[in-house]
């Protein structure tokens, strides 16, 4: 029977890698799920007694406390995630996991693989590659290693054979029917990994993250999963199969005190949200739920998610400036953005608000409208970032056509502890410029006194004491990322 390791592999403390990121350390000391490695531990546990999930980032492993567990394992098979800013490092763990094991298959996976296949494939350390979607891909993989047969039948693999390396045909991208028959990935975090390792900035804790549905239709030209990952086809579960993981979760996992929908944006389908809030109050569950969502949903939906249990939605609202989205398809205004905002708050949801500097057309005069925007809509809790241009993308396109990048190779995207840097720099509008704005919007939010309603407003709220931890928590990292350059 073969044996089947999966690693979320060491770089720096609390780095994400399972993002729509480039690859970082949030700075709200997030640690995210490796939720895709996780998928893919559901399905190849159904076919495979002997499979390990191992998330060596949230555990602190460093890269030979990592070697020694794979070489105990001993697999025959062994997939490693990847991610743009940690690629070499990543290459190198395989290379140094092959040196010790010769005989095992390596099989990398995650977004750069479908855009750098034959850079990977020229490592010695990585023998396969599953591009795009690759949880059904892997189960194909592992049964022709099992069975010693060929590689050229399965769709969606790069591969060396003979010193040549080979391209199959793209894989088709699964089906709601695939996604209702998988198991839950809740069942893999509950016997793989400690669900106390995971932080959302932006959740109760602990909580756990699922995906409800896959693939995005909307056309934001910055968005990295639906060019490198997992498509644009929108692909659902059931909200049937949805509330019998929350169910799941409720039962088996107690202690778990929210479901984050890790979802591109959660609210496809307003009659398919309905009916799962239906679903959820129904069964009187009461574990609390998020997700993302974007803001052009209609208040009467809004109120029943907060009726079913819905706690806070994550919304990326990019800019301030209308130009700006109009130049990103973001297909949403700013005053689109204050109706919704209004009602969000009407229906007693909380609101984590995303925002970005550094996108087509930005100035300093739409930088200081997207600061303004974010302080007149007062959200509970707000992210601002460097607009980063992802392989793949229109943005990255554009970006490097009209040589504005200053350098194309995206683990100069981070520094040293893993937060972002700027590579992106415009004539009237530098890099410097863009970090700038990011700091000076986050002390000007943060470090007001017109944040202080708001934080008491957020621990006034039903869950004000685990409201109290996860801020204390997140403002520590934000205070070490402000720091970072007093301190070199």
């Amino acid at each position: 029977m073969l044996k089947i390791y999966l690693l979320n592999p060491p770089f720096l403390p609390n780095f994400v890698r399972c993002s729509r990121w480039q690859g970082v350390a949030a700075r709200g000391g997030c640690m995210f799920y490796p939720v895709w490695l996780a998928y893919a531990t559901c399905l190849l546990e159904q076919k495979c007694r002997e499979v390990r999930l191992v998330d060596a980032p949230a555990r602190g492993w460093d890269r030979e406390e990592t070697i020694e567990d794979v070489e105990r394992f001993s697999p025959d098979l062994l997939i490693i995630d990847c991610n743009f800013s940690s690629l070499s490092n990543d290459i190198n763990v395989a290379e140094l996991l092959k040196n010790r094991m010769s005989d095992v298959t390596i099989v990398m996976v995650g977004p750069p693989v479908s855009q750098y296949p034959d850079r990977i494939l020229g490592s010695d350390g990585v023998d396969i590659i599953a591009r795009y979607e690759y949880d059904l891909t892997l189960l194909d993989i592992a049964e022709a290693i099992e069975n010693k047969s060929d590689l050229d039948g399965i769709k969606g693999i790069s591969y060396k054979k003979d010193g040549n390396i080979f391209h199959t045909p793209d894989r088709e991208f699964t089906s709601s029917e695939d996604l209702d028959r998988m198991p839950f990935v809740s069942m893999v975090y509950k016997k793989h990994l400690n669900i106390k390792d995971y932080f959302l900035s932006h959740s109760l804790y602990p909580e756990v993250q699922v995906m409800a549905s896959r693939g995005c239709p909307n056309l934001c030209t910055f968005c990295s999963w639906p060019k490198t990952f997992m498509g644009r086809k929108y692909r659902a579960r059931s909200p049937k199969n949805i509330v019998d993981e929350m169910e799941y979760i409720q039962n088996k996992l107690p202690e778990v005190r929210e479901v984050f929908f890790e979802d591109d944006t959660f609210m496809i389908g307003r009659n398919r949200i309905r009916e799962f809030c239906t679903e959820v109050k129904r069964r009187n569950l009461s574990t609390s739920w998020s997700c993302q969502i974007r803001a052009d949903l209609d208040y009467e939906t809004l109120k029943m998610m907060k009726d079913a249990g819905c706690r806070l939605v994550d919304i990326g609202y990019e800019s301030g400036s209308d130009e700006i989205l109009r130049n990103i398809r973001k297909g949403v205004t700013t005053e689109q953005a204050r109706r919704f905002t209004a009602d969000v708050k009407r229906a007693g949801l909380m609101i984590m608000a995303d925002f970005v500097f550094g996108f087509p057309g930005e100035t300093r005069q739409t930088a200081k409208q997207t600061i303004r925007l974010a302080k007149d809509l007062k959200p509970n809790i707000v992210q601002f970032a460097v607009a980063i241009p992802i392989p793949g993308t229109e943005f990255y396109d554009w970006a490097k056509n009209s040589g504005f990048l200053i350098t194309d190779n995206l683990e100069e995207s981070i520094d040293e502890k893993g937060f972002q840097k700027c590579i992106i720099s415009y004539p009237e509008f530098t890099d410097e410029d863009i970090v700038k704005y990011v700091d000076k919007a986050l002390k000007e939010y943060y470090l007001s006194p017109s944040y202080i309603p708001i934080a008491l407003s957020n621990l006034l709220r039903k869950n004000g004491l685990s409201e109290l931890r996860v801020m204390i928590h997140s403002a520590r990292t934000l205070f070490e990322y402000l720091r970072r350059n007093k301190l070199h």
